[in-house]
């Protein structure tokens, strides 16, 4: 673990050159709070594609207008705002920013949007860092609505309830069993990825 937070911050160090900031979020912002192993690295940044590639450049560009960039195990996500989801998957568009009290309103979990910087300080918007405390899942916002965005939402809630011991908070889980039909809309093969995990 030790060795992906030391990669971490030496990225972080080389953003911070190209005066770019880079965080530590998602899985691995909570999985290093826990205090749990990790393999991979989730990272965001107010770097564009564009400007990362002018720092990594034989990085994956893939996906670049999505606003994410790869190489092995670590991804870094360009800040971002999102439209409406038309497809039960995906934004209908998506427009970088460059606070991350923008980026943290379209993430899923309160406990997978906290952000971390190169000085191992914590950002927390949304009480994330309480329900990683008390141990509890909970959607950001409104979790009929997040829900409907991305259906996927509900397989991921119930693998950190099983992966970490966590509880679903009440009206999250009310959320999830009066959507499960929702989940034949997604493409199969999502399906059985997080259910693999």
């Amino acid at each position: 673990m030790n060795n992906l937070i030391n990669k971490f911050i030496e990225l972080a160090d080389l953003f911070k050159q190209h005066n770019f900031n880079l965080y530590l979020v998602g899985g691995s912002s909570r999985d290093y709070l826990l205090n749990r192993d990790f393999k991979d690295l989730d990272l965001a940044s107010d770097a564009t594609p564009s400007d990362i590639k002018k720092i990594l450049p034989t990085w994956d560009y893939t996906y670049s207008k999505y606003g994410n960039v790869h190489y092995k195990n670590i991804d870094i996500t360009t800040l971002r705002k999102e439209d409406e989801y038309l497809d039960y998957r995906h934004p209908n568009k998506i427009n970088f920013v460059k606070d991350i009290k923008e980026d943290y309103l379209r993430r899923d979990f309160t406990i997978n949007a906290i952000y971390i910087d190169r000085n191992l300080k914590v950002y927390d918007y949304c009480n994330g860092l309480n329900d990683l405390k008390n141990k509890l899942i909970r959607f950001i916002g409104d979790p009929d609505k997040r829900i409907k965005e991305d259906p996927l939402r509900i397989l991921r809630a119930l693998r950190f309830q099983k992966s970490l011991g966590f509880k679903i908070e009440d009206k999250t889980l009310i959320a999830i069993n009066k959507n499960m039909s929702l989940l034949d809309k997604l493409n199969k093969d999502k399906i059985n990825l997080e259910n693999r995990k």
